[in-house]
């Protein structure tokens, strides 16, 4: 759009440099910005995405495109907002979502004010995501719809993000599969055309987490407890399954606690804030008929209590919960109201198919009850909610 600026967040990959690309040959003023967000190389895994060679990339991205370009650094924001919050967060026993942070505090808002001050209208991204506007009772509301490419949607990433956010945000490629990315990159000559899609942490790259969390979590031995599939719990549990589901009881929402002396001690660890509930690896334990899977991380005590087998009852849940001081609504026309409900499709981790459920406002809580049993319900991991292919909003999950 001639006469309008964009700046584009350009990370060294295919598909911000498409991107990029595409925004210029719809006429946009188009200037690209390298974030460096990281710099320690100590805990992360040889050749998997240096931020040196990213830079280099989209340096000569911008080169091919005849854009202007500059590097900024937001590392010290990076740690404190991003880095620091997941070190909290595991020390607790919670498992955070870098990405989700990374674009809620880092893209989203320093990224964008940034951009912002250098006179953009826009901010532009490789995300696979759409936005349409929508009109009701004469407001406009941005929506945040699901990338056409279903392999490859990241509107899970982009769940915490606000309307002002979004009203200031392009997305170029997010109606297109990725082939079709890779291909307009090789037609137009650019050197990321063929380069393979960065995995990891957000700007931090492929780590090796438990080396990562031991910079400054400390490792503190504690006894490895396998709980049987008979627990009272379990049958209570079901009990209330087999009532209507129209009454949604709230202990559905609540995860399985144990006791130490209600399994057996059949191992060591380093530390149960290394782990998370549904892990498998990392444990180092044989002897079981069926892989052994984390159930519940009691972190005041140091002790893991896991469950052999997959299908084992104390993995799965019907409900959760999420404070009202966490639960972000992306359309807050839609919010609910003490009383009220509103049946959506929700998920609880990336590339999880979307579920069918219910959002039940309470007090202080904001209830969700699937319509199945889902597996790894885990704390501090986020919940987004949809109607249809739209983001509606999205929550941290309680416990």
């Amino acid at each position: 759009m001639k006469g309008k600026r964009v700046v584009v967040g350009l990370s060294g990959g295919v598909d911000s440099s498409v991107a990029a690309y595409i925004l210029k040959k719809q006429g946009y003023e188009v200037i690209g910005i390298f974030m460096k967000n990281w710099h320690d190389d100590t805990v992360t895994i040889s050749n998997e995405c240096p931020w040196l060679e990213d830079s280099y990339d989209a340096v000569l991205v911008s080169q091919k495109l005849n854009i202007p370009f500059q590097t900024i650094d937001l590392s010290k924001e990076y740690k404190t907002k991003v880095v620091d919050y997941m070190f909290d967060e595991y020390s607790k026993g919670r498992t955070p979502n870098p990405d989700i942070l990374c674009n809620r505090e880092i893209k989203f808002d320093l990224f964008l004010n940034i951009s912002l001050s250098l006179g953009a209208d826009f901010v532009g991204t490789g995300h696979y995501c759409q936005k349409k506007e929508i009109i009701i009772n004469k407001k406009k509301y941005n929506r945040l719809l699901q990338g056409q490419d279903s392999k490859k949607d990241q509107s899970y990433f982009l769940c915490q993000i606000s309307q002002e956010q979004l009203n200031k945000t392009l997305f170029p490629i997010g109606h297109m599969k990725k082939s079709e990315v890779r291909r307009i990159a090789m037609e137009a000559g650019l050197n990321t055309a063929d380069k393979k899609d960065s995995q990891g942490l957000c700007f931090i790259g492929k780590v090796k987490l438990p080396d990562f969390l031991q910079q400054r979590l400390k490792p503190k031995k504690g006894d490895i407890v396998k709980i049987p599939e008979t627990l009272s719990c379990y049958k209570k549990y079901k009990s209330f399954l087999m009532k209507s589901e129209k009454i949604y009881n709230a202990e559905l929402a609540k995860p399985f606690k144990y006791k130490i002396n209600e399994g057996k001690i059949i191992g060591a660890h380093k530390g149960a804030h290394y782990f998370t509930i549904g892990q498998r690896k990392g444990l180092a334990l044989g002897g079981s008929k069926k892989p052994l899977f984390v159930l519940f991380t009691d972190i005041k005590n140091n002790i893991i209590y896991v469950g052999e087998g997959k299908k084992h009852p104390g993995l799965y849940r019907k409900a959760l919960r999420v404070l009202n001081s966490q639960t972000h609504w992306l359309r807050d026309d839609m919010k609910l109201n003490k009383g009220e409900s509103l049946k959506v499709k929700a998920r609880i981790r990336y590339r999880q198919n979307l579920i069918d459920a219910i959002l039940i406002q309470k007090d202080k809580y904001l209830y969700i009850f699937f319509d199945k049993l889902q597996l790894s319900i885990t704390p501090g991991q986020f919940i987004a909610w949809y109607i249809k292919n739209e983001v509606i909003g999205s929550g941290i999950i309680l416990e």
